[in-house]
Formats: C-alpha cells, sequence, structure tokens
C-alpha cells in the first residue's frame, strides 16, 4: 500500500466542491424569500396567502398602521390609497384592522380593503368575527366593500341604505351602487324625501328582476 503524502490533510475538500456548496446552500436560503422590483417578497409554497413584504416595506406598514387612528380629512384618504397601493403585503393587518372596536378604523380598512378590488378578499372577511351590533355607517362600509370586491349578496343593504336620514350615509350608499352598476335610477342625496323614495323603488325594482334572472350572485368561490 502506497504511503500517504504527509502534507496532504486527510478531510480537506477542494476549493470548487466548497464553492458548489457555498452556492447550493445560499440559493437553499433564497428560494423562500425572492423579493420582487416593487419591494414585496414572493411567498413559497409553505407560506401564507399572500405576498409577504420585505423588512422595509413591513416597517412602513408598521408605521401606517400605528399612524391610521390619528389621522382624519385628506390625510386618511391618503393612507387608504397607500394600502390599496401595497395590496397583498399589507392585507394580513387591514384584516386584523376591520375588527378594530374603532368604527372610523376598522371603516378605513375596510375601505382599504375595498380599494384593492381582489375578490380573494371576501372569503377573508367572511371569516372576521364581527361584535352583534355595530353603528350603522360601519355595516354599510361593510356593504360597499363587498361589493366593490364582487359580491353582490350585500347590495340589498346599500339599497335600503339610500333612505338614511344622515346625507353622508345616503351618499355613500348611492356612489357604491353607482360604481358597480353604472346606473342612479333619479337617485340624489340631497332631493326631497318623496323623490328619493320614488328612486328608491326603482332600485328595489331593479334587484327583484336580477335576482329572477339569477345573476349578480355571490362571488364568495
Amino acid at each position: 500500500m502506497a504511503a500517504r503524502r504527509p502534507d496532504r490533510k486527510p478531510f480537506a475538500k477542494s476549493p470548487r466542491r466548497a464553492l458548489a456548496r457555498v452556492a447550493l446552500a445560499a440559493a437553499a436560503g433564497l428560494a423562500g424569500c425572492v423579493t420582487s422590483v416593487d419591494g414585496r417578497r414572493h411567498r413559497d409554497a409553505n407560506e401564507g396567502p399572500w405576498l409577504e413584504p420585505t423588512p422595509q416595506l413591513a416597517l412602513r406598514i408598521d408605521e401606517q398602521v400605528q399612524r391610521l387612528p390619528y389621522t382624519h380629512g385628506e390625510g386618511r384618504i391618503e393612507q387608504i390609497h397607500w394600502f390599496a397601493t401595497v395590496g397583498e403585503p399589507a392585507y394580513p393587518q387591514l384584516l386584523e384592522l376591520v375588527a378594530d372596536p374603532r368604527p372610523d378604523v376598522a371603516g378605513t380598512a375596510l375601505a382599504a380593503l375595498g380599494a384593492t378590488r381582489d375578490s380573494r378578499l371576501i372569503e377573508h372577511l367572511r371569516a372576521v368575527a364581527l361584535p352583534e351590533k355595530i353603528p350603522a355607517t360601519l355595516r354599510y362600509e361593510w356593504a360597499r366593500t363587498y361589493l366593490r370586491l364582487g359580491d353582490w349578496s350585500e347590495a340589498p343593504v346599500l339599497i335600503r341604505g339610500l333612505a338614511e336620514e344622515e346625507l353622508m350615509v345616503r351618499a355613500l350608499c348611492g356612489q357604491a351602487l353607482f360604481e358597480a352598476t353604472g346606473q342612479r335610477f333619479g337617485f340624489q342625496p340631497k332631493a326631497e324625501p318623496a323623490e328619493r323614495e320614488a328612486a328608491i323603488a326603482r332600485w328595489e325594482a331593479w334587484w327583484a328582476a336580477r335576482q329572477d334572472e339569477g345573476v349578480l350572485v355571490s362571488s364568495t368561490h
């Protein structure tokens, strides 16, 4: 048997093989955290249903969530637009906020989710546990969100909202129905009560006809 060379280490790996192993390890580590150019982290098959944010974007989302209760007016509208633009990475926190006991915070989260027009959110919203009694304005915001996401089952709630005493509620419900259908049926939030009642009757007839035709079903799957 030939003698082993004294300068050769018994378990030394070649530099090329060592580099190959490092490259494979790095590839495996990166497989579950590939970041896209818009700052979102692509999920792998073992992660949750939504794209995850990069650490930087996660911090920005947290900052916006912390600020949300203290913004009003234009600032609140800007936040709704920001969350809707971010989309999936912000969904988990927004879905938590829709159950917030503060109606304005919950309503803002709903408005942001509805603005995404992402119908995949419907089943997740259905799973949110709500108190038995919520303010009427928040109930209408829920209905508006479902409609904007493509679920027509809450349309009757918005039609009933056209008869509310509060002008802003009537306007919100009317605008939500118009955005979804392109129809107004003569409804004007500031019109006299008799004119509004006639328009509401036309909305109710329209909904009844659509139900008889079997169209405008819920998009829950």
